[in-house]
């Protein structure tokens, strides 16, 4: 989670040209990238946040910086309509956050609470909670739980057994895990650590008008669906994310499924309302039941699902919720867009995505 707080500045050199990323946060007015750099204009020798509301410069003519300073010293001057100067305040909300991750990562067992975890920066729990979402798209309890989380999945994978890897990860008795394995490991703690060993998952993969197409499930939903152009790497990708499941083709049990999915592409059946069992962050429950709300034919931006969701400034969280969807069309990432309506990403192309998209308004307007 650290590389969501500096995945900017490790990125960003003085004087860089525009990377995507970083420019369309400038065009989103992306509060939750102020303090990870400033833009400069050539044109103007004015710098500016990310969110500065002022008119969008031209592409061509902006540098990024790291901070304000690296700005000023090549001879750009701060925006007065943003505060640019300010910089060192976004700088120093990026530190406290950095320590309050720090000390959440530290934390052996229960993750403190908010006021507890104020109290040791030194920060009422309001401008924690505040500054902590701006930066990360989470709040420092969602945050200390996906940690606590992914703890487990590595432990899981290297301990003896389920019990070791419970305490190891943290958690204080192994019913809160088991509770919330469903939820969020898509599986019980056991077959995680088997790598999928005792699970049985059937798939088939034919054709459809966005190429091959694969569909696995489990006895509870839904586990994976893919789009490609062949089979093979298909179902290696099936095999590497359940390594020691056992996967069979199950074209006849699965044809339902199949059924399913080829009425929802050619328009007869736009809601496409199966269940579905697979791994997850609480935050990417989220962002994924907001997308299945999305009507057919419709889309949103990633700001707009952002504030669906209760994170109007973590509009980078959901387009990473969106690309490690595992379930294509079920999950239907392919309707967000960027703020200024381009495609954006998307895991199966982008001319999946514009196809996607033409066939839906299409027949959405019948």
């Amino acid at each position: 989670m650290m590389a969501i707080l500096s995945e900017a500045k490790s990125a960003v050199r003085a004087g860089t040209r525009p990377d995507d990323r970083y420019w369309q946060a400038v065009l989103d007015h992306d509060h939750s990238y102020d303090g990870s750099f400033v833009y400069a204009v050539r044109s103007t020798g004015i710098y500016c946040r990310p969110s500065c509301p002022s008119r969008r410069p031209r592409k061509n003519q902006v540098v990024f910086y790291p901070h304000s300073r690296a700005a000023e010293q090549a001879g750009f001057r701060p925006c007065r309509r943003c505060g640019a100067q300010a910089g060192a305040a976004g700088d120093r909300q990026l530190k406290l956050v950095g320590n309050a991750i720090g000390v959440l990562d530290a934390a052996a067992d229960e993750a403190p609470t908010l006021t507890e975890l104020g109290a040791q920066l030194g920060l009422s729990p309001h401008r924690l909670a505040r500054g902590f979402k701006r930066a990360t798209g989470l709040t420092p309890r969602e945050y200390a739980e996906a940690r606590r989380l992914g703890r487990l999945r590595t432990s899981l994978r290297t301990s003896e057994n389920v019990a070791a890897a419970v305490y190891e990860a943290g958690y204080g008795s192994s019913r809160a895990v088991y509770e919330r394995a469903r939820a969020q490991l898509g599986m019980t703690p056991g077959a995680y650590r088997r790598g999928g060993a005792g699970m049985r998952i059937g798939y088939t993969i034919v054709d459809s008008p966005l190429g091959r197409l694969l569909i696995a499930a489990t006895g509870l939903g839904v586990c994976r669906v893919c789009l490609g152009d062949s089979d093979a790497p298909l179902r290696k990708s099936l095999s590497d994310e359940y390594p020691k499941a056992e996967i069979r083709p199950d074209p006849a049990g699965l044809q339902n499924l199949v059924n399913a999915f080829q009425n929802h592409l050619s328009g007869e059946a736009p809601a496409l309302n199966l269940p579905v069992d697979v791994q997850a962050t609480t935050f990417q429950w989220k962002v994924w039941r907001e997308l299945r709300n999305i009507p057919y034919g419709e889309t949103r931006s990633y700001t707009e699902v952002a504030r669906a969701v209760g994170r109007p400034r973590a509009a980078r969280a959901v387009a990473r919720a969106c690309a490690v969807n595992p379930v294509a069309l079920v999950v239907p990432c392919h309707r967000v867009l960027r703020q200024d309506r381009s495609l954006g990403g998307y895991r199966w192309g982008l001319e999946r995505k514009r196809t996607l998209l033409q066939r839906e308004q299409r027949q959405g307007a019948r």
